[in-house]
């Protein structure tokens, strides 16, 4: 995320104070803000910091509320198993078609798309493993609260 912040700093000090636009700060910039997103999930769930809505589950007692968590890692597990398979599809696709962004930089369209798989298929290998933690942790949201 700095680096973005970095990147994106100097394309604006280039265009709006010398009227020289870099051909590569903007472009760049999207790979690793999507990248960071993407390599971001599963250290999310290890800190139990994605969204969830736990108003009546909390309402539950500790057993119910460990089995409707077990649920929803089995959710999590199954769709990020999903997308990353189907993102590795289109990821291989572009790769071996050579696809490129057609923008002045001209990137290959496969460093982006790499991301999906890669992020997704270490989500759901984070959701195992806390599945597999989950009888004996402490906690049983998988979010944080703010109530």
């Amino acid at each position: 995320m700095a680096a973005t912040g970095a990147m994106l700093t100097y394309e604006v000090i280039a265009r709006y104070f010398f009227v020289k636009p870099t051909i590569w700060a903007a472009e760049l910039s999207q790979l690793c803000l999507i990248w960071g997103c993407f390599l971001a999930l599963p250290h999310l769930l290890v800190l139990r910091r994605h969204i969830t809505v736990n108003a009546v589950t909390n309402l539950l007692p500790e057993g119910a509320q460990k089995l409707c968590a077990a649920f929803a890692l089995v959710a999590v597990i199954v769709f990020s198993s999903i997308v990353a398979i189907y993102g590795w599809h289109i990821f291989y696709e572009s790769f071996s078609r050579g696809r490129t962004t057609g923008s002045l930089l001209n990137l290959p369209v496969w460093i982006a798309e790499l991301s999906v798989p890669v992020g997704f298929g270490m989500l759901a290998l984070q959701g195992l493993v806390e599945l597999i933690r989950l009888p004996g942790a402490g906690t049983t949201s998988l979010g944080a609260t703010h109530e």
